[in-house]
């Protein structure tokens, strides 16, 4: 089976920290504690910043899923003599 969770940290596009950032209630406006940063476009402009580490879970899920799809067929084909997966 696949995982059901994948996660990964969002960082301070200033200093690089993943754990001090303070929010507001619908996460509009974030801030970085550690060094002052300020993200008044809230949580989507901290994940405009992170696009690397969305495209490296992004990967991860992609590849899970092949993995996931080839087993499946493999097992679904299993002793057939017409089909081989690959």
């Amino acid at each position: 089976t696949m995982k059901q969770q994948y996660t990964g940290k969002l960082r301070c596009i200033t200093c690089g920290d993943t754990e001090s950032f303070e929010f507001n209630d619908d996460k509009s406006y974030i801030k970085c504690v550690k060094c002052g940063r300020e993200y008044l476009g809230g949580y989507n402009e901290l994940l405009s910043y992170n696009q690397e580490e969305i495209e490296v879970i992004k990967g991860q899920i992609q590849a899970d899923a092949e993995d996931y799809i080839k087993k499946s067929l493999q097992n679904a084909f299993k002793g057939s003599k017409l089909f081989k997966i690959k």
